[in-house]
């Protein structure tokens, strides 16, 4: 409930200016959040552009957790507790503008004002479903699936009506950790979802809407078709 006199707290507005606590900061590509292993004192707002997790292994192998877009917080462990460590890297995929909110800035936020605790709260739910559809895909589905699922969700089709979008740059390598296959699956089946009119793939990826129409009745055409012998991990 909104004190007397006091003007109604916006999240929005907390989450897109610099203030007590809080800074804007901006990231080129390739530059780093935060590391695996260093402090968690603050957490990310993502305000544009689009970011990766990584983590790496005790025998040096790195994966891609997953890809963070505008409107993901980033580093909510840092909340967990005092002295907490980041448990993944966040780099910038492409530039980047982000808030960062000190740890008691946010936590004291949070037990402050609803609407910013309410919008933390459904980020973290809607990871939470992201991760255990995730496993779910990993348990059940084809890897061709899976690619497919992956390239829908980095396009965030359902978030606005568009027909098409250019995914931020990303290796054959990263989507292959992502959906734990050979590099050289993930190859053979972009090139499918390209001649198949799912994707353009140059430099780059575009996906089609086209493609989650395809997911969303639970089958990719053509599967009947010999696919060479690839070898799971």
């Amino acid at each position: 409930m909104v004190e007397p006199g006091k003007p109604a707290f916006d999240a929005e507005a907390f989450l897109a200016s610099a203030g007590l606590g809080r800074k804007l900061v901006r990231l080129g590509e390739g530059q780093l959040f935060f590391s695996q292993g260093e402090a968690a004192d603050s957490v990310f707002y993502l305000r544009s552009g689009s970011a990766k997790l990584t983590v790496v292994s005790r025998n040096g192998k790195e994966a891609t957790i997953t890809q963070l877009a505008q409107g993901d917080f980033i580093g909510e462990e840092s909340l967990a507790s005092f002295g907490a460590l980041h448990m993944a890297t966040a780099t910038a995929s492409t530039g980047c503008t982000a808030i960062k909110i000190e740890r008691e800035a946010m936590l004291r936020a949070l037990r402050e004002e609803h609407p910013l605790s309410e919008k933390f709260m459904t980020f973290l739910l809607d990871r939470g479903m992201r991760i255990q559809s995730d496993l779910v895909d990993q348990l059940f589905n084809s890897s061709e699936k899976r690619l497919a699922r992956i390239l829908v969700l980095m396009a965030g089709f359902g978030e606005q009506d568009k027909l098409e979008t250019q995914l931020p740059a990303i290796t054959e390598e990263s989507l292959a950790e992502m959906i734990g296959t050979p590099q050289s699956t993930v190859s053979f089946f972009l090139s499918r979802f390209r001649d198949r009119g799912f994707i353009d793939y140059d430099s780059r990826i575009r996906v089609h809407k086209t493609l989650l129409n395809v997911l969303l009745h639970d089958r990719l055409p053509g599967n009947n078709t010999e696919t060479p012998e690839i070898d799971e991990f």
